[in-house]
């Protein structure tokens, strides 16, 4: 979430499985389309540097995990703190931390579902940012040689680099993006890569640089050697796109970005990943919710899927967004989501 400072249908072990594909074989895969069903299980990312585990911060549950899995759900975004899992830059990752991240996946794993690992740092190490003196490029490489190392054979997990860049110029940015990518594979990892732009990564102004050089023109210069990566982008339906605010009021604009970003994917032979999106409960935005997904997997040609913000153990029942389960049953935006997993949209053809 932005923060101003802060054929038949595939099964879904089959989805999946093209994912374990892309882990192992990206050349070969390449050709198969991907229909990524996911939600953010938020929590690890939660709370202040130094708060106790289970106190301050928490990774999502079984019960959690086993519920989006039982809903047809095939992936999770799992947020979590790059400052928490390396305490200190350039230093081995802190074993207790590291223990709880890779339970955590091994449990998604188990339940069927791929899991996007996804440091939630705004490109920053304890505020300081990427690139900056305090922060070298080296050291972002540096934790994802790291991480990929840890996660060489493990299949169905994808890198996402990075959540919601800000406050860099897409230059920068790409320059730090592209030593991270040729760290990760310098590994051997092969896993898909999930590549964010600058400026929150925003579907709505990619092509737009009141930031600078847009995302559009800069990020086409991502190096991989493998090829097999893809831009992850977010896009929200409130006033300011931040996802923030309880309304929708810019649902068809964030509609319309998403159909545009579909249009220069295609147009440069690249693809996509709509990594956080949601909307409140009310009609109409239940109706530009459905939009937005609908949007997405009629163009499943280049957007890869979708990841919805959020669910999690530890959110207050009255945050607008949230489709952790009440006490009652399913939230109202959790009927509209899981309706696609059998409707004939362009991601089950």
């Amino acid at each position: 979430m932005e923060q101003p400072l802060r054929q038949n249908r595939p099964s879904g072990l089959h989805v999946l499985g093209v994912l374990v594909c892309f882990t192992i074989a990206a050349g070969s895969a390449k050709a198969e389309p991907l229909c990524l069903r996911g939600v953010n299980l938020a929590g690890a990312e939660f709370g202040e540097l130094g708060a106790e585990y289970g106190a301050g911060y928490v990774y999502p549950s079984k019960e959690t995990i086993d519920y989006f899995a039982g809903k047809g759900f095939n992936t999770v975004r799992l947020p979590f703190l790059w400052e928490r899992l390396q305490p200190e830059l350039h230093e081995p990752f802190d074993a207790a931390e590291f223990k709880r991240l890779y339970d955590t996946v091994m449990l998604i794993r188990a339940s069927g579902m791929a899991v996007i690992l996804d440091p939630h740092n705004y490109a920053r190490f304890r505020g300081n940012l990427i690139g900056s003196e305090a922060v070298p490029q080296s050291a972002f490489a540096d934790f994802w040689r790291r991480l990929a190392a840890a996660f060489v054979g493990v299949e169905g997990v994808a890198f996402g680099l990075m959540n919601e860049p800000y406050g860099i110029s897409a230059e920068d940015w790409l320059f730090s993006v592209n030593g991270a990518i040729a760290a990760i594979r310098q590994t051997g990892a092969g896993n898909l890569l999930l590549v964010p732009g600058t400026a929150w990564t925003g579907a709505h102004s990619w092509t737009m640089g009141d930031y600078g050089t847009p995302n559009a023109s800069v990020m086409l210069g991502v190096e991989d050697p493998q090829d097999h990566y893809a831009y992850e982008l977010h896009q929200y339906l409130d006033a300011d796109f931040s996802g923030k605010k309880s309304e929708c009021s810019r649902v068809a604009d964030a509609v319309k970005a998403v159909k545009d970003v579909a249009g220069w994917l295609r147009d440069h032979g690249r693809r996509g990943f709509l990594g956080e999106f949601a909307a409140p409960a009310s009609p109409e935005c239940l109706t530009g919710l459905a939009d937005m997904v609908r949007t997405v997997e009629q163009n499943a040609d280049v957007w890869l899927g979708w990841s919805y913000w959020a669910g999690g153990d530890w959110w207050p029942e009255d945050e607008a967004l949230n489709i952790q389960p009440t006490k009652e049953g399913d939230r109202p935006q959790m009927q509209v989501l899981s309706s696609f997993f059998s409707e004939q949209t362009g991601c089950n053809r």
